[in-house]
C-alpha cells in the first residue's frame, strides 16, 4: 500500500464509518462497538472503527443480539463490512449466523478538485439538480427498470433527504426533448456531517444509454458542487463496472466493502 493510499484509508476510517443523517422515521442508536439504524427501508449496522475489539464468543453474542433486535422488529438489516476490518473472521461468523453476502464493492476516494473537470453533458441528455418529489418517483422508476426489482422506496428516501438540506444533492439525467423527457440516469451526493467528505451514490443508467459518458458527467457535476460547498474528498462504493471508470478519472482504491444481509425467518 502506497503512502497516499494509507493516508486516504486513514481519512476514510475517520470520516466515513458513521450512519449519516437519519431519514424520516429512522432511529439511530448503539450496541457495544456498533452503530445501528432502524425504522427505514432496511436496518443498518456498522462499526465506527476498523477493529471491533471483540472475538470468539463475545463476537458471536454481539451478532446474535443484532439478529434478535431486528428479528423482534420483523426487519431485515445490512451489516456493512470492509476488507481491512478486524477481526478478520467476522464474515465467516456472519455467514454462520444466517447472513447472506452481497457482491463486494471497491471503496475509492478522490479529491473533488481533481474530479471537477469541465464536462459537457452527453449528446441528447440534460443533467440538472432536483428536489421535486415527482422527479424522485421518476428516478425510482428508472432504478426499478435498471435492476429489475422494486425500487419504489427510493422516491420517499431521496425526497426526505433532499428536503431542507444543504448537504444533499440529487442530479437527474434525462432526454433532451421539449416535453415528457425520459429519465435515463440519476446520481446523488451525501455530505458526511462534520467532515469534508462526501459520498457519491447512484449513477445507474438505462442499458440503451450506457457508454455515452453520462456516468462521467454525473461525477464531474457532483465534484463541482462539492467544491462549492467545502467538500474536498469524495468516496464511492463502486461496482466492478464503475471501478475502472473511476480509476481513470483519478480516484484511488483503498479497501473493499461487502454488505452482509440478514432477513428474519418467515413464520
Amino acid at each position: 500500500m502506497t503512502e497516499q493510499t494509507t493516508a486516504l484509508l486513514a481519512a476514510y476510517d475517520a470520516n466515513m464509518r458513521g450512519l449519516g443523517r437519519a431519514g424520516d422515521g429512522e432511529t439511530h442508536d448503539t450496541d457495544g462497538p456498533l452503530l445501528r439504524s432502524h425504522g427505514g427501508f432496511r436496518g443498518f449496522v456498522t462499526s465506527p472503527t476498523a477493529d471491533l475489539g471483540l472475538d470468539g464468543d463475545a463476537l458471536n453474542r454481539l451478532i446474535a443480539r443484532q439478529c434478535a433486535f431486528f428479528g423482534a422488529r420483523g426487519e431485515s438489516f445490512e451489516w456493512k463490512t470492509r476488507g481491512h476490518d478486524l477481526p478478520a473472521d467476522l464474515p465467516e461468523r456472519l455467514l454462520a449466523a444466517g447472513f447472506t453476502a452481497e457482491e463486494p464493492e471497491t471503496v475509492l476516494i478522490g479529491l473533488a478538485a481533481e474530479l471537477a473537470t469541465p464536462t459537457r453533458s452527453p449528446e441528447g441528455v440534460v443533467i440538472r439538480r432536483t428536489t421535486s418529489p415527482a422527479d424522485m418517483r421518476r428516478i425510482a422508476a428508472m432504478e426499478t427498470e435498471v435492476w429489475d426489482e422494486d425500487w419504489s422506496w427510493l422516491a420517499e428516501d431521496l425526497t426526505t433527504r433532499a428536503t431542507g438540506s444543504d448537504d444533499f444533492l440529487v442530479l437527474v439525467a434525462e432526454t433532451d426533448v421539449p416535453t415528457d423527457p425520459d429519465v435515463v440516469s440519476a446520481a446523488w451526493l451525501t455530505r458526511t456531517p462534520g467532515s469534508t467528505f462526501g459520498g457519491l451514490w447512484g449513477g445507474s443508467t438505462l442499458a440503451a444509454w450506457r457508454g455515452r459518458g453520462i456516468y462521467r458527467a454525473l461525477v464531474a457535476h457532483r465534484a463541482r458542487w462539492a467544491l462549492d460547498h467545502g467538500i474536498t474528498h469524495l468516496q464511492v462504493d463502486a461496482s466492478p463496472d464503475s471501478t475502472p471508470i473511476l480509476r481513470r478519472l483519478g480516484m484511488h482504491p483503498v479497501t473493499t466493502t461487502t454488505p452482509y444481509i440478514w432477513t428474519p425467518p418467515t413464520a
